[in-house]
């Protein structure tokens, strides 16, 4: 991959993403019990980055790290997991319904290992 072409793959996705984050959770007809405190929550990130205009679903930086071992690996996996607990969605990792935190942890899950 040329310079720069990960970094733009991933500005376009966190961009895509975000906005369809966004839609879904100012649609009435989705049924969400969380919608107005996921909404604050974003609004209230972007409100803290003089970058933004509105909501924030992602982190404004765009450091692509290539994973070349298996402790990277792990490492930004555990990172990952426990983004929901840093936030204050959920206190512990497998609480986390969209994560494969829960499966690692041995319960059922949506998100399916392969």
């Amino acid at each position: 991959m040329k310079e720069g072409e990960l970094s733009d793959v991933l500005r376009d996705f966190k961009s895509y993403t975000s906005r369809a984050v966004r839609n879904v959770l100012q649609n009435k007809e989705v049924p969400e019990s969380r919608r107005e405190w996921l909404l604050w929550m974003f609004e209230r990130a972007g409100k803290k980055n003089k970058r933004n205009n509105g909501y924030q679903f992602w982190q404004q930086h765009n450091y692509p790290i290539e994973l070349s071992t298996n402790e990277m690996i792990d490492q930004r996996l555990d990172y990952v997991h426990n983004n929901p607990v840093e936030a204050g969605f959920v206190d512990k990792v497998e609480d986390w319904v969209w994560s494969s935190a829960r499966q690692y942890a041995g319960e059922s899950g949506d998100i399916q290992l392969t």
